[in-house]
């Protein structure tokens, strides 16, 4: 499965304020942040969004053993979609500041050097499922398939070879990550958002807007989390 070794290779200012001690304002506690010489009262603190997600509930046990295994195989793969688009990124910011098309093409080649020689023995240990699922995830955290990136860092031709070669194994690198209309999807999302929240995998935000709770209304009208009947290596 050489083609798993390419899916890799995709792999501001800021302001300084200080705290003082509040004032007592009608009660109030009120807090002065410093920025840029000017104060600014702060009566509130903003939190981040916490997803409050259902319960989990099974049409049978097949169904639930089911869920098990594609939460085992999503956990394994996440960290290498996340490294994808950290990389992906990296090397985006990177040429984009280099002029030369020599200098571009040979830092694509140190970074592509550096992912396979650090992540290609682990990668070669994914099964079937588990390298579509990192295809999808990978699609997840860049907002492009495995196919486009290919076809945008190396060439048309290779991302065709691949995709084709893909397809002996059932895996397509155009897949995208659409847990609105795909189930398969929306269980994926659903266990990473579970992972994130008891911090077992470290949150990387989805390269697209996903509204996980009109996912929630749609599939769970169901009554089931049931995954297809095909059987998973």
């Amino acid at each position: 499965m050489k083609y798993i070794l390419y899916i890799t290779l995709f792999f501001s200012v800021v302001l300084n304020a200080q705290e003082e001690n509040p004032v007592k304002q009608d009660s109030t506690a009120v807090y002065y942040m410093i920025i840029e010489g000017d104060s600014i009262p702060v009566t509130s603190v903003d939190l981040k969004e916490v997803l409050v997600l259902p319960k989990l509930s099974f049409v049978d046990r097949e169904a639930r053993i089911r869920y098990i295994i594609l939460r085992r195989k999503t956990l394994k793969v996440y960290p290498y979609a996340k490294l994808a688009a950290e990389r992906l990124e990296a090397l985006q910011n990177r040429l984009d500041s280099l002029e030369r098309k020599r200098d571009k093409k040979r830092y694509t080649k140190v970074i592509q050097r550096y992912i396979e020689d650090e992540f290609s023995a682990e990668l070669k240990k994914l099964t079937k499922t588990e390298g579509q699922i990192l295809v999808k995830l990978i699609h997840r955290q860049t907002g492009k398939t495995t196919f486009q990136l290919i076809k945008e860092l190396r060439s048309g031709w290779r991302a065709f070879w691949f995709n084709s070669t893909a397809s002996l194994f059932d895996i397509s690198l155009k897949r995208e990550f659409i847990p609105i209309d795909v189930e398969e999807d929306y269980l994926i999302e659903d266990i990473l958002q579970r992972a994130f929240q008891v911090e077992r995998l470290k949150r990387q935000e989805p390269a697209f807007e996903i509204d996980f709770y009109d996912c929630v209304n749609k599939w769970s009208k169901q009554k089931s989390i049931p995954l297809n009947t095909k059987k998973q290596r």
